[in-house]
């Protein structure tokens, strides 16, 4: 007979006496990543190598704080490495439209910035005294007076030639006119008449010539204004240098090793000597302030204060927030932008060290996993917004100059999206050659529990709270290997840790302990479950009214109580189901009602397969299986899948076949195969803990039971309450390795062996349901008959009628 587990079976206790410290405060810090090393050793080599593809993604639960974990590790790597420089935007005199990148030594772009400023600010003032100086005043009139003479030095050469000739040249309002002269007076028209015809012809010829000569002379004042232009214009050039030549000189001399500034400084130069006007006249097509605005850089990774490489984590990995963004600002109703309006984006600060990145974050961002992968294979950031990336607008906009991309990208996510994106996305695996797979579970041993003490001193370290007793790691540690559900396991996910250690603080300080203790760790664990059972309460409640009918006394033929496993979020709990069958004569066939109805899942569907062909070849291996079953789950609405009860089902089927009560005080969970062995299933614990929190609300513990498989036994962690309880000889829990075990707890009959002549004990269960099946056997045979026979008849009527 199979005996019920001791409470040291299913529950492994921590031993204090083997920790050799009174509290936590006395161990010291270690690396989290410490028992990853797997994961560490990938991190390593990935953070390692610099060739192209070999950026990292991390695989891991949610519950392992992966951002914290990694963060640490890549902080560390980049203490040591060296600091990239600053990256900044310069106007480009050549084609606004395309600024221009500026790399610098680190700290160099704060300090450009500032002299730049700085020397815009000393050309505001000194630019202006220039040309209001008495000198430039002095000069520009000469320039002025003598372009003047020049004018009227040619105007008065054709009015002496004129005078010579007896003709007068008036000025009047619309320009200049010949007239003959009459002494020093212009001569009557009638007196001009009265002139002999050969004067006149000789006056009206040299009239024709003058004008000629005239209009030649007034043809020179375009090139002699042009002149003066040009004159004035190098006496402008030279003023200017003048006020520029000196501050200019200045910086070329500091950045002189800088071939891109000293660059930058002579467009600055030209930009000044070209744009005079503007510094002169107030009403210049582009005013001295513009003028000004283009010697500015836009700094766009400023790493003056940085040690080591940058660590970026970005939280929100928008294409904008990858790349960057060109903003825009409002004059006169229209947008308007320039160099200094482009903002810097994750992949500029990360520049040089490691960008950090939420996969999920960066697949449900529009646009932004391609922009990701465009830019590794680019090796370039390029700055534009997601509709010119994919051509949606044809409006005038800036195109900065890409900056080269050196950045390791570090992907966080679970595994379920790491392989998914190898298998739908062929240049995942390009891009990503490094995967790093943190572990779920750590050993649990001697030395691996003296590691988990220090790794929950330093999760209480780093979160300022109480230090631990030997007592409080112990139930820290057990609580670890539930969460495992493996009594060899500890759970690897410092998240659900540090979140237990935060809640047992909190207790500790409504109590004003100066240490967490045992009970102040399992308050928080109960407080956890509380705040989570209301569904399961309700649940239970159901089946302690009866509005769920599920037995926990008494014996019923066809009926077992399995076990399930509900689960909301990251709350589970178990639930006793009432599973029932029937049998009658038939052809072999066992109907799943789940199935049929469409709410079994297909691992269920094949469970039922199994347990079928089990029944077949255990009871009718030499002869047809002259059976109809039907197995269902009562009162269940919620669909059905796993294979955990099939041990269950093929109990409630031999009970409906052999007609033997089976003891409502159990309930059974495991999966068989197609031999009649039981394998493991899944949530033990909290099925056990379900139907003990069943049969306690009815009433007093009568020595109910749980059958499960004996290979589960090392994954039971159960609750104090059900310890107790099966101390106290109040509740059972039973591991068997073969389904003729189950039957023997639950019918209390023995299986029954056949002699040496094949003849079944009488009595026995297998006796019971060989005898029900020869009788289903007769029946079909009988029917058959009788079928074969009404067959014949109507045959014969048939042939006589004929």
């Amino acid at each position: 007979m199979v005996e019920p587990l001791g409470v040291a079976q299913v529950y492994r206790s921590c031993p204090v006496d083997a920790f050799d410290f009174e509290v936590t405060s006395e161990l010291e810090s270690l690396d989290l990543l410490t028992g990853h090393e797997r994961a560490r050793d990938a991190l390593s080599f990935g953070t390692a190598i610099r060739s192209d593809g070999f950026n990292l993604y991390v695989l891991g639960q949610p519950g392992h704080d992966r951002q914290s974990l990694v963060g640490r590790f890549l902080s560390d790597k980049a203490r040591g490495g060296s600091t990239p420089g600053d990256w900044c935007y310069r106007y480009n005199f050549d084609d606004p439209s395309v600024p221009l990148a500026l790399s610098l030594p680190a700290g160099m772009g704060r300090t450009l910035r500032s002299d730049l400023e700085s020397l815009a600010e000393e050309l505001r003032s000194a630019i202006p005294a220039v040309f209001e100086s008495e000198e430039y005043q002095n000069r520009l009139h000469e320039l002025k007076q003598a372009m003047g003479e020049r004018q009227r030095d040619a105007v008065e050469a054709v009015r002496r030639e004129a005078r010579e000739h007896g003709i007068l040249l008036l000025s009047t309002p619309n320009g200049f006119t010949f007239t003959p002269a009459d002494g020093d007076k212009m001569m009557a028209p009638e007196a001009f008449e009265k002139l002999p015809p050969e004067e006149r012809e000789r006056i009206e010829h040299k009239v024709e010539e003058l004008q000629r000569q005239l209009t030649q002379a007034i043809r020179q004042m375009p090139r002699l204004a042009k002149q003066l232009r040009q004159q004035a214009n190098e006496l402008n050039a030279e003023m200017l240098e003048s006020a520029i030549g000196s501050p200019l000189d200045e910086l070329k001399e500091r950045y002189a090793d800088q071939a891109a500034v000293i660059t930058h400084l002579d467009a600055i130069r030209e930009a000044i000597l070209f744009n005079s006007d503007s510094f002169i006249d107030e009403d210049a097509d582009i005013p001295a302030e513009a003028v000004f605005s283009r010697f500015q850089i836009n700094l766009m990774v400023d790493n003056a204060e940085a040690e080591g490489a940058p660590v970026v984590h970005q939280d929100l990995p928008t294409h904008q927030h990858l790349v960057g963004r060109i903003e825009h600002h409002v004059q006169n109703g229209t947008l308007l932008t320039d160099f200094l309006l482009i903002r810097p984006g994750a992949l500029h600060r990360a520049n040089g060290g490691y960008l950090v990145l939420d996969v999920r974050g960066v697949l449900t961002q529009p646009g932004a996993w391609e922009t990701l992968k465009r830019v590794l294979r680019a090796g370039e950031i390029r700055t534009e917004s997601l509709e010119q990336a994919y051509g949606l607008i044809s409006t005038v906009t800036l195109e900065p100059e890409p900056i080269p991309l050196d950045v390791k990208i570090v992907l966080l996510g679970d595994r379920l999206l790491y392989y998914l994106l190898c298998e739908h996305d062929p240049e995942f695996l390009e891009l990503f050659k490094v995967q790093a797979d943190l572990e779920d579970e750590l050993d649990r041993d001697a030395e691996h529990e003296a590691f988990y003490a220090r790794m929950v001193a330093t999760l209480a370290r780093e979160a300022a709270l109480r230090p631990l007793d030997r007592d409080g790691v112990a139930a820290v540690i057990e609580r670890a290997s539930r969460l495992a559900d493996d009594q060899h396991k500890l759970t690897a996910r410092h998240r659900d840790l540090h979140d237990l250690l935060l809640e047992a603080d909190h207790w500790a300080g409504q109590e004003e302990a100066r240490v967490i203790g045992r009970r102040h760790v399992e308050k928080a664990v109960r407080q956890q479950l509380r705040r989570a059972g209301r569904i399961r309460e309700r649940s239970h409640e159901m089946i302690t009214r009866g509005t769920l009918m599920v037995a926990t006394e008494g014996r019923q033929v066809g009926q077992v109580n399995g076990l399930s496993v509900m689960q909301l979020g990251e709350f589970v709990f178990g639930q006793p189901s009432r599973i029932t069958a029937t049998a009658r004569p038939g052809n072999g066939q066992v109907v799943d009602i789940e199935r049929e109805a469409r709410m079994g899942g297909r691992i269920h569907s094949k469970a039922v397969m199994i347990l079928s062909r089990y029944l077949a070849g255990r009871y009718a291996a030499q002869e047809p299986l002259s059976l109809s079953a039907s197995l269902a789950f009562e009162q269940s609405y919620g669909g059905v899948e796993g294979d955990s009860a099939s041990v269950a089902e093929v109990c409630a089927l031999v009970s409906a076949i052999a007609e033997v009560a089976l003891d409502q005080a159990f309930a059974v969970t495991g999966s068989i195969d197609q031999h009649g062995r039981v394998q493991a299933v899944g949530g033990v614990n909290e099925k056990v803990e379900g139907f003990f929190d069943v049969c306690r609300a009815r009433g007093e513990l009568s020595g109910q039971a749980v059958i499960l498989p004996a290979t589960n036994v090392e994954h039971l962690m159960l609750k104090t309450e059900v310890r107790d309880a099966i101390e106290q000889g109040q509740f059972r829990v039973f591991a068997i390795s073969r389904v003729d075990e189950a039957l023997s707890l639950l019918t209390g009959l023995p299986i029954g062996e056949p002699d040496a002549e094949g003849r079944l004990p009488e009595g026995s269960l297998d006796a019971r349901v060989t005898e029900r099946l020869a009788q289903f056997r007769e029946v079909v045979k009988h029917s058959r008959q009788e079928e074969r026979g009404l067959e014949e008849k109507v045959g014969k009527e048939d042939d006589d009628e004929r």
